[in-house]
């Protein structure tokens, strides 16, 4: 069975999953007509009057009236009635795609990145992000979430593009101007909870979640009942299908929890790469389960920011405590070996953390120094920036952009951004309320919080374009410019393997693969090193000078 409604020679095939429901009905134009139930808690009816732009809902037990689970388009929001779409696009790039060896990816929120808000916004800014020298755009949820301002998170309906940033049509279109560019487009999906307004399956499909297991966002998804995991499955399989992305971002997969004798990721990743083997599938995973990496193509290494980060302020707060008793030893080890954490005793959480990676190449590693979490989820939402100074964040940018790991970068990060990216959402009532109250809890010792719910909030995280045209913005620009310009033809042709690292002092550090060698003094001291026998491709001081970071071919 497929999940939702799909055109056909004869009308429209509304179907829905729903076997806590004792009768279900389609509501169309007012009218109620009933669907015939079938095995396995399946409701379906063929409606030949049904058209592309028809709006429907589905009524439980004759009382709840309730939106496709599978909606393609919501264009009133979670609660209002879906959409059946039209999936045909007039697609006219021969795209192929690009190895994923050649990725340097840019998260942003379609929201914020532009001040409109839209995706139709967002493709004119497409040439901007060529001529960064950037090659994939990565972005954050789309999955139809209450209100109109959310971080994509709070996601009910999986299949639904969000009507605040346009139609779908206008997505499918982004993606196209996208691939003209040369670029890939990846989409984050959030496959570990329901968000908290908008979602009804526990009133007619609560075989959706399972007390078995315990989330951040209460009971777990059951992907080990076979039409959850369908669902999931497909909803993966649709993106890629219908509007051509390029891969898929797996939220928080440590928070998916399976007990069936195959995990739901690993039957996710060899369906859709059965289909389309060129796809990128990335994970993000805080337990760095290295096995899931034999049939994924990445992960995004947050031991890596974490290691950046306090070497940049010295914070030892909450997770950063595991990172602060050798910032530069663990940056270095995640340069060569991908994880910091293979296995040993993690002081934030006493227990051991991660499996050994330094069997996988440098290309299964997305390495940054911000995204979406790091900054929203700090009190103020402030950027690396504004917690360091430009000599330390100059070399530990030049680290991150030439080491043989993807790069990942943050909307605005490329101009000096100072904006905050703040958590923000659009809930009203008493589930406001509670958002506001979650956010003073975790934060006890700020008494000027940022309102989460006010739109205020929202406005002040939308990107100041402007700012990139200024002298300091300008610099910036320039810089990222260079550095991606030797990294696409100097750096990326090298291929490198075979890391290994050494310490030259408390905060300097060699790295070297089999071509290339990294030297670099993460630290206000100066070191006395060595320049490694090879051909220098970039320095930003000589060895051993405070922030210091050279490149050699070896």
């Amino acid at each position: 069975m497929r999940f939702g409604a799909e055109l056909g020679a004869d009308g429209v095939r509304f179907a829905l999953w729903a076997p806590a429901a004792r009768s279900v009905e389609l509501v169309v134009d007012e009218k109620s007509l009933p669907m015939q139930g079938l095995d396995g808690g399946w409701f379906e009816r063929t409606e030949p009057a049904a058209k592309a732009g028809t709006l429907y809902r589905y009524r439980i037990d004759g009382e709840l009236l309730v939106p496709d689970p599978a909606s393609r388009f919501q264009p009133q929001d979670v609660d209002g009635p879906s959409e059946v779409l039209d999936p045909s696009f007039p697609w006219d790039v021969a795209w192929k795609g690009r190895p994923w060896d050649e990725a340097v990816i840019y998260e942003l929120h379609v929201g914020t990145f532009t001040p409109e808000g839209t995706y139709l916004a967002a493709s004119r800014k497409i040439a901007h992000l060529k001529e960064l020298g950037v090659t994939a755009v990565e972005l954050m949820p789309l999955a139809d979430f209450a209100g109109r301002r959310n971080w994509g998170y709070d996601g009910v309906l999986p299949y639904a593009p969000d009507s605040a940033y346009g139609r779908p049509e206008e997505l499918k279109a982004f993606v196209q101007a996208a691939h003209r560019a040369g670029l890939m487009v990846f989409l984050d999906v959030v496959y570990n909870h329901f968000g908290p307004k908008g979602n009804y399956l526990h009133r007619y499909a609560p075989q959706f979640f399972t007390e078995r297991h315990k989330t951040p966002w209460g009971a777990a998804i059951d992907f080990g009942n076979r039409w959850v995991r369908e669902f999931f499955i497909q909803n993966a399989l649709y993106w890629l299908r219908e509007y051509r992305f390029d891969g898929l971002r797996f939220d928080a997969v440590h928070a998916i929890k399976d007990d069936s004798t195959t995990h739901v990721l690993f039957e996710m990743a060899e369906r859709l790469r059965r289909e389309f083997p060129r796809c990128h599938l990335i994970l993000e995973n805080d337990a760095n389960q290295a096995r899931y990496l034999k049939a994924y193509t990445a992960q995004w290494n947050d031991d890596v920011h974490h290691a950046f980060h306090v070497l940049a302020t010295g914070e030892p707060q909450a997770y950063y405590v595991s990172y602060r008793d050798a910032p530069a030893k663990h940056l270095a080890r995640c340069l060569a070996e991908g994880f910091a954490y293979q296995g040993e005793i993690s002081p934030f959480s006493g227990e051991a953390r991660g499996e050994p990676s330094a069997h996988l190449p440098p290309e299964a590693f997305v390495d940054f120094l911000q995204n979406h979490d790091q900054i929203g989820n700090r009190a103020f939402g402030d950027r690396l920036i504004t917690l360091t100074d430009e000599e330390a964040l100059r070399c530990l940018t030049a680290i991150l952009l030439l080491a043989p790991s993807i790069p990942m970068l943050f909307m605005g990060e490329e101009w000096g951004c100072r904006q905050p990216f703040q958590f923000f959402c659009d809930f009203e009532g008493d589930l406001g309320e509670a958002v506001r109250a979650g956010r003073r809890r975790e934060f006890p010792h700020i008494s000027d919080m940022p309102d989460p719910v006010a739109e205020a909030t929202f406005a002040q995280c939308v990107l100041a374009w402007k700012d990139a045209r200024t002298r300091a913005g300008k610099t910036w620009l320039a810089f990222y410019r260079e550095l991606l310009t030797l990294r696409r033809e100097r750096i990326a042709p090298l291929r490198a393997r075979n890391g290994s690292y050494r310490m030259l002092g408390r905060r300097a550090f060699e790295v070297r693969w089999d071509k290339l060698v990294l030297l670099a003094n993460c630290g206000d001291d100066a070191v006395n090193l060595q320049a490694p026998a090879g051909t220098p491709l970039w320095s930003n001081s000589g060895p051993g000078e405070p922030w210091s970071a050279g490149w050699w071919l070896a």
